[in-house]
C-alpha cells in the first residue's frame, strides 16, 4: 500500500539548545515547505532546486517571519524514509520548534507518530526490521560496546548474515522442489550428502550468533550488578566509590542500609546496573528483615554478585550463609579494609568459596582495577573489541534464531533417518520464515506497530 499522508515532527531533544529541527517526510513535503519558506534570494523554489542542497531563508507565517532558518531539501528516494524530505534547522528552544511545526501542520502535514519516519524507511524498503531496530539501541546505547554493536547491526551486519543463510536454504528448498516435479531430468541421487554440508554450515553459523546473546543483552543493557554483604562490610562505601560520588549514606552504625539502592554507572566502558542492598545478617527488626530478604530475592537474578567481606572480622555464620547464595552466581569476593589490621581468614574463605578473592579497600580505593580487571574476565572473556564480530541483543532475534536451529535439527533428522525429500522441505521453509522474522520478512503488522511504537519521538 503506498504511504500518502506526509508527516512531520519535531526532531531534536527537548530543551534550549542551539539548533532544533523539524523533518518533514511524504509526497508533499517539498510543496508544503515552499508555502511557509521564503528564499534569501527572490523567487527561489524549494521544488526547483537539486536534491540535498540548503537553503537559507525564512519561516513566514504570512507576512509575519518566524525564524530565520537552513532549508535541506532530499528528494525521493535518496533520504532517509526513501520518500520527499526537508529538514528545517530552526535557531533552538521549543517555543519557536513548536510555532513552526505547527505552521507545517497548518499547512497540510500531520504529526507523526513515535518512530514513523524509520517506520517508513522500513516500508519503503531502506532499511531492513533488524536495522530499524538498531537505530533505537543507537539512540539508547549506554557504553562503548553497546554504541559499536549497534552500529554493526546499523551497517547490516545481522541482516547480512541471515540473508546469507535464507540464501542457502531457499536454494534447497526450491531444488528439491524442482526435483519433485521433474524427477526425469533433476536427480536426488547424493543429494543427502549435499543438504548435509549445508545444515552443518548454517547451523553452525546460527548456533554462533546465539552463543553471543548472553553477551550481548548484557553490551546492550549493562550488568545487573548486586553488592551483598554482612552490615557494614562497606557495600555503599564501594557503591559511592564506583559512582565517584557520595550517593549512598555511609555510617559506622550497622544495618544503615535497609533498602535497595540502584545506579547506573559506566565502569571504563562496562555498563553496570549496580544495586547495593542491606547488609545480610541473624536480625529481630522486622524492617531490617524484610531489606535482608530482599536482597537475597534481587540477588538470586543478579547477572554479578559483589560479596563485599569485612577483613577486620572473623568469618561467621552470616558469610556461610552468603557463601551459600552465590555458589552457582557469578560472583567475586572483595575483602574490604585492607587498609587496615586484617584478621580473617583468607585460606580459609577461599576454600568455603571455593573462589579467589581480591583484597580491597573502599576508603583509599586499592584494588579497583583489580576489580575492574575482574568484571572483563568473567563477562568478556577478557576481550573488549567488538568491531569484527556480530552480537545478537534483541530478545525477538533470539527468539527467531532458537526457532530456526530446531527446525534445521529437524531436517538434519530427517536425513539422518533416511526419509524422503519433501518431508526437509516443510522445516526448511520454516527455518526459512523465522529467519525472515528478524529481518521483516513476512511479518505481521501488529509487530511492526509494536517495534516502532518504542521509538522516541521524531525518528
Amino acid at each position: 500500500m503506498k504511504i500518502t499522508e506526509t508527516i512531520a515532527a519535531i526532531s531534536t531533544s527537548a530543551g534550549n539548545s542551539g539548533i532544533g529541527i523539524i523533518r518533514i517526510s511524504g509526497d508533499e513535503a517539498i510543496e508544503i515547505a515552499d508555502k511557509i519558506f521564503k528564499s534569501k534570494k527572490q523567487g527561489k523554489k524549494l521544488k526547483d532546486v537539486e536534491s540535498h542542497t540548503v537553503h537559507f531563508g525564512s519561516i513566514m507565517d504570512g507576512e509575519k517571519m518566524i525564524d530565520q532558518v537552513l532549508v535541506i531539501v532530499m528528494k525521493n528516494p535518496h533520504s532517509y524514509t526513501g520518500e520527499d524530505t526537508v529538514e528545517i534547522d530552526c535557531h533552538g528552544g521549543m517555543l519557536i520548534l513548536q510555532k513552526v511545526l505547527r505552521l507545517v501542520i497548518k499547512n497540510g502535514a500531520r504529526n507523526a507518530e513515535p518512530g514513523e519516519f524509520t517506520k517508513r524507511a522500513f516500508l519503503n524498503g531502506r532499511i531492513d526490521l533488524s536495522q530499524a531496530e538498531a537505530v533505537m539501541d543507537l539512540i539508547n546505547s549506554s557504553n562503548d560496546f553497546a554504541l559499536t554493536s549497534s552500529i554493526e547491526q546499523l551497517k547490516g551486519g545481522v541482516s547480512d548474515k541471515i540473508k546469507e543463510i535464507r540464501s542457502d536454504i531457499i536454494y534447497h528448498i526450491a531444488f528439491i522442489e524442482s526435483a519433485l516435479d521433474d524427477p526425469e531430468h533433476i536427480s536426488l541421487d547424493g543429494y543427502q550428502d549435499e543438504i548435509g554440508k549445508m545444515l552443518n554450515k548454517d547451523m553452525s553459523d546460527i548456533k554462533k550468533l546465539i552463543d553471543t546473546f548472553d553477551n550481548g543483552k548484557i553490551m546492550k543493557e549493562g550488568i545487573k550488578t548486586v553488592i551483598l554483604g554482612k552490615p557494614n562490610a562497606g557495600k555503599s562505601s564501594l557503591l559511592n566509590l564506583m559512582l565517584g560520588e557520595e550517593r549512598a549514606i555511609v555510617t559506622d552504625i550497622e544495618g544503615t542500609t535497609r533498602d535497595t539502592l540502584e545506579e547506573n554507572i559506566n565502569l571504563n566502558g562496562l555498563s553496570l546496573k549496580i544495586i547495593d542492598t542491606a547488609g545480610i545478617r541473624n536480625t529481630d527488626d522486622k524492617v531490617e528483615q524484610i531489606g535482608v530478604s530482599k536482597a537475597k530475592e534481587i540477588a538470586s537474578g543478579a547477572d554479578l554478585v559483589i560479596y563485599v567481606v569485612d577483613g577486620s572480622r572473623a568469618i561467621d555464620e552470616n558469610d556461610k550463609e552468603i557463601i551459600e547464595l552465590i555458589k552457582d552466581k557469578q560472583a567475586i569476593i572483595l575483602i574490604n579494609k585492607s587498609d587496615i589490621n586484617m584478621v580473617i581468614d583468607v585460606e580459609k574463605l577461599k576454600k568455603e568459596s571455593g573462589r579467589d578473592v581480591i583484597i580491597f579497600s573502599a576508603k583509599e580505593g586499592t584494588g579497583m582495577d583489580l576489580l575492574e580487571d575482574e568484571i572483563r574476565n568473567l563477562f568478556y572473556s577478557g576481550k573488549v573489541s567488538y568491531n569484527d564480530q556480530v552480537y545478537i541483543t534483541n530478545s525477538r532475534h533470539k527468539e527467531a534464531l532458537d526457532n530456526a536451529y530446531d527446525s534445521l535439527c529437524k531436517v538434519k533428522d530427517s536425513v539422518e533417518n533416511g526419509m524422503p525429500e519433501d518431508f526437509y522441505s516443510i522445516d526448511l521453509m520454516d527455518a526459512y520464515t523465522y529467519l525472515g522474522l528478524i529481518i521483516g520478512e513476512s511479518v505481521e503488522d501488529d509487530l511492526v506497530n509494536e517495534i516502532f511504537s518504542k521509538f522516541c519521538m521524531g525518528k
